[in-house]
């Protein structure tokens, strides 16, 4: 059977520099196969634009298997696009009609600068792990694997939490540019196991007051973040998050003889 081809037209966002103005570009992607990946499609757009002499259309990427979390942006006010559960790389044309007119701008948080046209700045989510995402381990030999008894049902929790990869669709999607799932996702992770007992309380602490000082915005808990997760992680961890810091909050104050921080 031969590939189907589709025309699509393609409206993106050019902006030259963080501090540049930007503006939408129209494009016109022809005799696309439906096959191909999204970001193929725009590897053939910025092919014919280098061969005009002009600047490609810049955008993150990496692996292109849905694995690293590098790509990411708006397509029709979608994040990812329309496909659930699906990066960008991982999106394919069949999922769009001949003919269709197609968006494209970046994530939009202040957060999450535009550095140029598709491509923002989203070390803000590295410093959040930074700031708490880690454990205390002994140096030498590995334990056994079964040294560590851990009830099947907390094992899947906290490896569902860990599939987060960290693309930013969450904060994208959220009218406030929140970024509860992401930290919650790397706070679950590691508060359902022992391993990360040791650091629970000051990885709470620490790594909410970071996401506040990065200029993320509040939750309303409606669940656009979530709905656009290419990972599916649950709102369940924003639920723990919020347990696991008020906890922590409640044992340093009376750590510290019920006066605050001190």
């Amino acid at each position: 059977m031969a590939d189907k081809k589709i025309n699509l037209t393609l409206k993106v966002w050019r902006q030259r520099g963080p501090k540049e103005k930007g503006e939408f570009k129209t494009y016109e992607a022809k005799n696309v196969s439906t096959d191909e990946s999204f970001l193929e499609m725009l590897d053939q757009v910025n092919e014919n634009l280098v061969k005009k002499g002009e600047d490609p259309i810049v955008f993150d990427h990496d692996c292109r298997e849905g694995i690293c979390g590098s790509c990411g942006f708006m397509i029709n006010g979608d994040a990812h696009g329309p496909q659930k559960s699906t990066t960008v790389c991982q999106l394919h044309m069949r999922a769009f009609k001949d003919g269709e007119v197609l968006t494209l701008e970046p994530w939009r948080a202040t957060a999450f600068p535009i550095q140029k046209d598709l491509m923002v700045d989203r070390s803000a989510l590295d410093r959040i792990v930074q700031s708490g995402g880690f454990i205390t381990a002994n140096t030498g030999s590995a334990q056994d694997a079964n040294s560590i008894l851990i009830p099947k049902t907390k094992a899947d929790e906290a490896f569902e939490s860990a599939t987060c990869i960290g693309c930013g669709a969450c904060v994208a999607s959220c009218k406030n540019a929140a970024a509860h799932l992401f930290t919650s996702a790397k706070i679950s992770h590691l508060a359902l196991l022992p391993q990360g007992e040791v650091e629970a309380e000051r990885r709470a602490l620490r790594m909410v007051a970071q996401m506040d000082a990065e200029g993320f915005g509040a939750c309303t808990s409606t669940g656009a973040c979530s709905a656009s997760c290419p990972k599916d992680i649950s709102l369940t961890n924003i639920a723990r998050m919020n347990r696991e810091y008020l906890k922590a909050s409640i044992n340093r104050k009376e750590e510290s003889g019920g006066g605050g921080d001190g």
